[in-house]
């Protein structure tokens, strides 16, 4: 008995029965209209698989639904969502809601599951503190940071709120602002605006030029201070704020500069001032509340890392 059989021997979660006066339309489309909480990706894997049935039968994405159809839904969390395990990993938790919870993540936590580290992450922690998300696409998690990266992150506790947060981040209305020590003086605001793909040489790497599949990305900076470490490197404490949110985005785009993050070795930096990571922190960060649809604003200072290396620095305001 296959899967699909199995679970759809029960009464469906959600029945709709279509208008005699409505159109003829693809049932991916018309599920998609019925359940806006859900992506039509989503929808479309739950159609091949069998969940979403008309009139009885199992048929295809494109199928066309006619008026009078009677749809029969089970919704599904993906495989891949319910294959990690939960495990006590203490959060820093700096805000929740029963919408969403906002962390502090501390540096060298891995975000998600993946090559080489299969356990251990952000993710099963979640899925210890918060057992609801193994039914939440991607356990909640909607934008990550670098395994070396300190900071706030904004998790979803419900499908609604992730499909809501996905969705801010796709029109650029979540606001993300960083603390970076880079090497060099730069001056003034900028933006730096370089498409951003996989280097083709080095598979770890990302890069602005000779990239793999190159995606646009923009990031926005202003010194905030420039300074000398040990009497004649020079380095600035930059702020960044991310119009996108491609991998290694700021860590990329300022090497691209010929600024790279002190620490973060893979572009060049060097481990000034004892810096053992890339020194780059989320410090802000502002999104729509799914539940209210009013702004939330959160801000998190540098851990004792970052802030050791800065205190190494003889700062000046530029």
């Amino acid at each position: 008995m296959n899967s699909a059989t199995h679970n759809t021997a029960s009464l469906p979660d959600f029945e709709f029965r279509i208008p005699l006066s409505a159109f003829p339309e693809r049932l991916d489309k018309t599920v998609a209209q019925l359940m806006p909480d859900h992506s039509r990706s989503r929808i479309q894997t739950w159609i091949e698989e069998g969940y979403v049935r008309v009139n009885g039968e199992q048929v295809r994405p494109r199928h066309q639904v006619m008026p009078g159809d009677v749809l029969q839904v089970w919704p599904q969390a993906r495989p891949e969502e319910l294959a990690y395990e939960a495990e006590n990993i203490p959060l820093d938790i700096v805000a929740q809601s029963e919408h969403w919870v906002v962390l502090n993540k501390p540096a060298g936590l891995v975000t998600h599951p993946g090559a080489g580290n299969w356990t251990g992450t952000l993710l099963n922690g979640l899925l210890y503190q918060f057992p609801q998300l193994t039914q939440v696409a991607r356990a909640g998690i909607v934008h990550r940071l670098d395994k070396d990266t300190s900071g706030l992150m904004v998790v979803a506790l419900t499908e609604q709120a992730q499909v809501h947060l996905v969705r801010q981040l796709q029109e650029r209305t979540v606001l993300r602002e960083y603390l970076a020590l880079c090497h060099g003086f730069l001056y003034g605001a900028d933006v730096i605006d370089l498409p951003v793909g996989r280097d083709a040489r080095v598979p770890v790497r990302m890069a602005t030029q000779n990239a793999i599949a190159p995606r646009q990305a923009r990031t926005h900076y202003e010194v905030l201070e420039q300074g000398l470490y040990d009497r004649g490197i020079a380095v600035s404490l930059v702020r960044c704020r991310l119009e996108t949110g491609r991998t290694h985005q700021i860590r990329v785009h300022l090497s691209s500069q010929n600024h790279p993050l002190l620490g973060d070795e893979i572009y060049g930096g060097k481990p000034l001032a004892g810096a053992t990571r890339q020194m780059l922190h989320a410090r802000a960060l502002e999104f729509i509340d799914p539940g209210t649809e009013r702004p939330v604003f959160f801000e998190q200072e540098p851990p004792a890392d970052f802030q050791a290396v800065y205190e190494q620095i003889e700062w000046k305001t530029p």
